[in-house]
């Protein structure tokens, strides 16, 4: 095969790449059902007849896709389940390799939306009558948990932060007030004010590592502090797709550092070239922290979690131990 370029890829699969790279994709769940589709489109506009060939594109392809972003392990746990099950097929033709791949990116996807709907039924579970909920970020499980326990008429009220620098807040506001809920929009800086007020806490996550730890948006750790403090039970909704098989074997988890004009505009960095600005997306939640996850699967302590892992990745982590390892740290903040 010749070598790879990326403008060989569809257009639309450049442009699912780019959009989950610049962030108009968000939320995990999103990212790992684009990150699928991107492989069936790449899959369906293949031409080309030697099935190896076909190989080694789609796993260029994937890389490519992959490589959007370096943090939540669902895009990545997305592409591997359907690269999985075409490199273990052996394809006997290109049309034979390309069904395994759009059919493997549509139960993903199918998947993942049931998950959804399982993990709100067994969240709702969680929140009693009267309950007044905190929230951070934009998570469509955490939201699905919240609407689903407010059909039940359990939920008083949402105390939604705005969550910044990208403002994701705005759209679980949004999506709480249009389900009917009686939202609070307040300031990333007021949550431990607020936290007195609330009965319980819903979280996402992006990545859930083996011991339990969580890593999502950041400030994440900071409401679960105050949720600690104030002695208010903090609830994490997640698909286990968003387990890090690689962190079994010590493989730690990147923490995506973005743009700091995210922050602060360019004329004011021009302006002050003297000032560093570090603009990190996640950051790390302990195990200690966290009362349960809610799976699909069902709800499990944090300690639990290798037992997701194990259960769901095995063979991935039997793969991963044949590679060469790349060595990740959870970075804080030491500028």
């Amino acid at each position: 095969m010749t070598e790879f370029n990326i403008n060989t890829l569809p257009k639309e699969v450049r442009k699912i790449r780019e959009d989950i790279r610049t962030m108009i994709i968000r939320g995990a769940g999103r990212i790992a059902r684009a990150g699928a589709k991107a492989l069936a489109i790449a899959a369906e506009e293949y031409r080309g007849n030697n099935v190896e060939d076909f190989i080694s594109y789609m796993k260029k392809a994937a890389e490519y896709v992959k490589s959007a972003r370096p943090t939540a392990v669902s895009l990545p746990n997305a592409i591997s389940y359907v690269m999985t099950r075409l490199l273990r097929a052996s394809p006997g033709s290109v049309e034979e390799a390309r069904q395994i791949v759009i059919s493997a990116a549509e139960e993903f996807i199918e998947y993942s939306k049931n998950a959804v709907k399982v993990i709100a039924e067994l969240g709702a579970k969680r929140i009693e009558n009267g309950d007044v909920i905190m929230t951070h970020c934009h998570s469509t499980a955490a939201v699905s948990v919240i609407v689903e326990a407010h059909n039940q008429g359990k939920v008083s009220k949402v105390y939604v932060k705005e969550t910044r620098p990208k403002m994701q807040g705005l759209i679980t506001a949004k999506a709480l007030a249009d389900a009917g809920l009686d939202v609070i929009l307040i300031p990333d800086s007021s949550v431990r004010y607020f936290m007195k007020r609330v009965n319980k806490v819903v979280v996402g996550a992006d990545t859930i590592a083996a011991n339990g730890a969580v890593i999502n948006k950041i400030g994440t750790s900071l409401v679960a502090l105050a949720a600690k403090e104030a002695r208010v039970r903090l609830y994490v909704a997640a698909e286990t797709y968003k387990f890090s098989p690689q962190t079994v074997i010590g493989e730690l988890v990147p923490i995506e550092v973005r743009d700091p004009r995210e922050i602060v505009e360019d004329e004011w960095l021009k302006a002050n070239p003297q000032v560093r600005v570090y603009n990190p997306v996640f950051d790390v939640t302990p195990p200690e922290y966290i009362d349960a996850i809610i799976t699909e699967k069902g709800i499990i302590p944090p300690q639990a979690a290798i037992l997701i892992l194990m259960e769901e990745y095995g063979l991935s982590i039997s793969d991963v131990l044949s590679r060469e390892q790349v060595e990740f740290k959870y970075e804080e903040l030491r500028e």
